[in-house]
């Protein structure tokens, strides 16, 4: 693969890549920094999350930076149970360009 080639991406797929922002306290004081948090699938990588972020919001991306949180083992009333797992990707836009999570696509 070319390193700085596109993937390709269906329109399906680009909004499969967004599922949700994340809104914590730590999320929105990096909002200060030109950055914004969003839930993403397991397997996304960073150069589709990037490519999704700057088609679906028009915006111009620099840096994606990814974790992945295992799901924790809880107890409920006695009975084991796992939260699943999940991974959040940390957008940075660059100067000029502002996402609002709080309206939708």
């Amino acid at each position: 693969m070319i390193p700085n080639a596109q993937p390709k991406i269906s329109a399906e797929r680009l909004y499969d890549l967004v599922r949700s922002p994340v809104i914590t306290e730590k999320a929105t004081m990096a909002s200060e920094h030109n950055q914004v948090t969003f839930r993403v699938p397991l397997d996304a990588t960073k150069r589709e999350i990037k490519l999704a972020v700057e088609t679906l919001f028009k915006v111009k991306v620099t840096a994606v930076n990814t974790i992945r949180t295992l799901g924790k083992i809880k107890r409920f009333r006695g009975q084991l149970g796992k939260r699943g797992d999940e991974k959040k990707a940390m957008v940075t836009l660059a100067e000029g360009s502002k996402i609002d999570v709080t309206t939708g696509i």
